[in-house]
């Protein structure tokens, strides 16, 4: 072989590794925090003065905080059933918390989250990703819905969860001052997969990381990308703190839970921080599930609380972080309006992952938003209130239906009665009703709204009653 020809294959041979390196560079690494029934403002990076969230508030000071980012349910099944499908709930027959067999059939739901649905995780899966779900599952498998899919069904190459989902599982310890032994609540659950383990309630935040960090190691040892859900138990009722960080009060307990979960994920943070290969490629996402608990977080200004569709049930307090993704650190984005849904196209996007075939996303994908470069969602926003949910935290006449287009938010019943409107720049906290003056706005979001809901497998909260 001549000179020439030698510095020709020399030089292709440098293309194409330089190539991979581009190739494996644009394909970064993805954390997803899902935090279970936090309010929008109980991050103190979002106004809480009465508990500290250091490492969450670093995580926000070295990123992004947008204020204007929606989950698509005020309860947790639903909600992360939009998050990992990039698909209305509604879809899925899944639109309220699952539960026993018999009332989950009763609210018109389905048993579980049908395999089919285009969920985010397989997608990466079958482009070379690692996936990993450690965490809440709530999505099939639960108290005696024992023949669920396991969550290994859904994309991910290993799991383990709650009491809420089939597989491997941390089971919980409780334990108060002056109590001389633990206690065990959801013993039940054991049956619902192999390889249970019991440990301190207070720190199955930090068991779940326990199992995340190695799966990174061994995806970063692997030279693969990987997508990780980490979805704590916390802050989720009840509360059970350490012992020695008991407080007063549920308020006060569930601080002590927030403050507790934060310093948990200090190790996850410092692991991906530290680590220069991690640092530069990985995307770290920190939301919650749904608003809070009344009388234990915080929605912040907004009215209402988790299962309402009023602000304080459907809007979440999302970090992204990410120093080489990211286009603006520390940046406060508090104009761009987007959801979960939005999320999966996005990240498809980012990652260059193909989409699935045939699939249709209500999703719309916004890389530029999500690292800070601004801009909305083009559609308006809908939401569909639980079926068991038309009463709660003392409003005895919840609304059905909701829909957020532009500056204005309606919420009405499913037959589009009792219409109230909100012009949300001048009122985030929904306390003037405006629909009277508006009644053009009124009429064509209606319209709008129940031909969405029209469309959607029904449920049935029109006709739900307790026993």
């Amino acid at each position: 072989m001549n000179q020439a020809l030698l510095r020709i294959v020399a030089t292709v041979f440098i293309l194409l590794i330089s190539h991979a390196s581009t190739l494996a560079a644009d394909r970064p690494n993805i954390v997803l925090i899902f935090i279970d029934d936090m309010g929008w403002g109980d991050f103190s990076c979002f106004g809480n003065k009465d508990a500290k969230t250091p490492h969450i508030d670093r995580m926000a000071a070295e990123g992004v905080r947008f204020e204007q980012f929606y989950v698509n349910s005020p309860i947790c099944s639903p909600s992360r059933t939009a998050i990992s499908t990039g698909q209305y709930p509604q879809r899925w027959r899944i639109t309220s918390y699952l539960a026993h067999r018999d009332l989950n059939t009763r609210r018109g739901m389905a048993q579980w989250l049908d395999p089919k649905a285009p969920m985010l995780a397989r997608a990466l899966q079958q482009a070379g990703y690692a996936t990993g779900h450690f965490g809440k599952w709530h999505m099939g498998g639960q108290r005696n819905v024992a023949d669920a899919p396991p969550i290994t069904a859904y994309g991910f190459d290993k799991a383990l969860t709650n009491f809420e989902g089939m597989g491997p599982k941390l089971l919980p310890l409780t334990l108060a001052p002056g109590w001389e032994q633990p206690r065990r609540i959801w013993a039940d659950a054991e049956r619902l997969g192999n390889g249970y383990r019991w440990m301190l309630r207070s720190k199955i935040t930090s068991g779940f990381i326990d199992e995340a960090i190695p799966f990174i190691k061994e995806a970063v040892a692997a030279d693969k990308p990987f997508y990780i859900n980490l979805w704590p138990d916390d802050v989720h009722g009840p509360f059970w703190p350490p012992v020695d960080q008991w407080a007063d009060g549920k308020r006060g307990l569930y601080h002590s839970v927030l403050q507790a979960m934060d310093a948990q994920f200090a190790r996850l943070f410092d692991l991906i921080r530290d680590d220069v290969r991690l640092r530069d490629n990985t995307l770290v996402l920190i939301c919650s599930d749904n608003g809070p608990e009344q009388g234990a977080g915080s929605a912040g200004p907004f009215r209402g609380f988790k299962t309402h569709l009023y602000e304080g049930g459907v809007r979440s307090s999302l970090i992204a972080w990410g120093p080489s993704i990211v286009k603006k650190r520390g940046h406060v984005d508090r104009t761009s309006v987007f959801s979960a849904i939005d999320l999966v196209p996005t990240l498809l996007d980012l990652t260059g992952t193909p989409r699935a075939k045939g699939v249709t996303y209500d999703g719309e994908s916004l890389p530029k938003t999500l690292l800070g470069e601004g801009g909305s969602r083009q559609a308006p926003l809908m939401f569909r209130r639980p079926p068991d949910r038309d009463a709660f935290y003392g409003v005895n006449d919840l609304p059905d239906l909701a829909m957020r287009d532009g500056k204005w938010k309606l919420l009405c019943e499913y037959d589009g009665s009792d219409a109230q409107l909100f012009d949300l720049e001048s009122d985030r906290g929904e306390k003037r009703n405006v629909a009277s003056e508006h009644a053009d706005v009124v009429k064509a979001m209606s319209d709008k709204l129940l031909k969405w809901h029209r469309s959607m497998p029904p449920d049935n909260g029109a006709t739900f009653k307790r026993r």
